[in-house]
C-alpha cells in the first residue's frame, strides 16, 4: 500500500512539474555583442534539464548572418530544427558583428540564409497559438521591433485573435533585458528603434520584469573559466574568441535568462511599486507608486557577482 501511494505521489509530482514548465521564446539581437551567444546557450541548457520547453527564436537584427549564427548554436546544442524568425524586408542589411559571419561559415547549421528564415511576426503568432493558455515566457535581449510587430498584428491563419489578444491569452510573463534603473538610457531601449520600446510598454498588459543595464554590468562572464570549459568545437567558444579572445564581458542578456532559474531568487529581488516610463528618445525612469504589472530586478545585499557569473558560464557548457 505504501509503495502504491509513493508511486501515485511521483506520478502527481511529475504531472505537476510538466504543467508548470514554461514554454520559452527568445527574442535576441545576436550581432553587436557576444552576451547573446551565451544567453542562447543558457536557454538550451534549461531545455536539456527539462526545466523549460524551448519553442523558438526571434532574431531582431539587421546583420544578415545573425540567423545563421543562431542556427549553428542551435545545432551544436542538439536542436538543429528549432524554428527561427527574422525581421523581414529590412532595407539595409549589413554584417557588423565580430563573430556572426565567421560562426555561420565555420559551423554546420540547418538554416542556409536570412531569406530562408521564417517571418518573425508569423512565427511568434504560430508558436503562441499552439501553446496552452498562460504558458509562454517571452525573453527579449535586444530591441523590441518584432515584439511591437506582434502586438500590432491582426488575426491570421494561426489565430483569429489580434496580437494583443493572443499575448494576453497565451503569455505568462515577459522577461526584458532593457533600460537602466531607476533611470538612464540603455541601448536596447533606444537603439535603433526607441518607438518600439514606447509602444510595447504602453500596450503590454501581462507581467513584465526588467533586467536593467546596471545589473548585468557588474557580472562578468566569458573569461578564462569559460575558455577552459568549452571546446573549440563549440560555436559559443568561437564567438567569444572572435569578440575579445575571452577577456571577459558584462552579462546583460544572461541575467534575463537567469531569472528563469530557481537560483535567481538567491541573488535578485524585484521592485514592483511603480512603473517604467520611456521617453521618445528611449531613455527611461522608474516612477514610484502603486504596484503594477511591471517590475525590475536589483541585487540582494552582499551578493557575490563572481559566483553568479560562474553559474551563468556553467549553463553554457555542453
Amino acid at each position: 500500500m505504501k509503495k502504491l501511494l509513493y508511486i501515485l505521489f511521483l506520478i502527481l509530482l511529475i504531472s505537476h512539474v510538466g504543467l508548470a514548465q514554461y514554454r520559452v521564446i527568445l527574442d535576441a539581437d545576436i550581432d553587436s555583442d557576444v552576451d547573446d551567444a551565451e544567453a542562447l546557450a543558457m536557454v538550451h541548457t534549461l531545455a536539456d534539464q527539462k526545466k523549460i520547453n524551448f519553442l523558438g527564436i526571434i532574431v531582431t537584427s539587421d546583420d544578415p548572418y545573425a540567423a545563421e549564427c543562431t542556427s549553428a548554436i542551435n545545432q551544436y546544442y542538439g536542436r538543429p530544427r528549432l524554428p527561427i524568425g527574422v525581421l523581414k524586408n529590412q532595407p539595409n542589411l549589413k554584417n557588423h558583428s565580430r563573430y556572426t559571419r565567421q560562426v555561420a561559415a565555420e559551423y554546420p547549421h540547418q538554416l542556409k540564409s536570412y531569406e530562408k528564415a521564417e517571418d518573425a511576426t508569423a512565427l511568434y503568432r504560430k508558436l503562441l497559438s499552439k501553446s496552452p493558455d498562460a504558458s509562454v515566457v517571452i525573453i527579449t535581449i535586444g530591441h523590441l521591433t518584432n515584439l511591437q510587430n506582434l502586438l500590432k498584428s491582426g488575426g491570421d491563419k494561426y489565430s483569429l485573435l489580434s496580437g494583443k489578444e493572443l499575448i494576453n491569452k497565451k503569455v505568462a510573463k515577459w522577461l526584458c533585458m532593457g533600460g537602466q534603473f531607476p533611470a538612464g538610457k540603455e541601448a536596447n531601449f533606444y537603439r535603433p528603434d526607441p518607438g518600439s520600446t514606447v509602444y510595447c510598454l504602453q500596450n503590454w498588459k501581462q507581467p513584465v520584469i526588467f533586467a536593467g543595464w546596471e545589473v548585468g554590468e557588474k557580472i562578468k562572464t566569458g573569461g578564462e573559466y569559460l575558455k577552459s570549459k568549452l571546446t573549440p568545437a563549440s560555436p559559443v567558444y568561437r564567438a567569444y574568441e572572435l569578440y575579445n579572445n575571452f577577456k571577459g564581458r558584462s552579462s546583460w542578456d544572461q541575467v534575463a535568462v537567469f531569472l528563469l532559474t530557481a537560483e535567481a531568487d538567491k541573488y535578485f529581488e524585484t521592485v514592483r511599486e511603480g512603473y517604467c516610463q520611456v521617453n521618445a528618445d528611449g531613455s527611461n525612469q522608474w516612477l514610484p507608486g502603486n504596484a503594477s504589472n511591471q517590475a525590475y530586478v536589483q541585487f540582494k545585499p552582499d551578493v557575490n557577482y563572481e559566483e553568479i557569473g560562474r553559474l551563468m558560464d556553467d549553463m553554457a557548457i555542453k
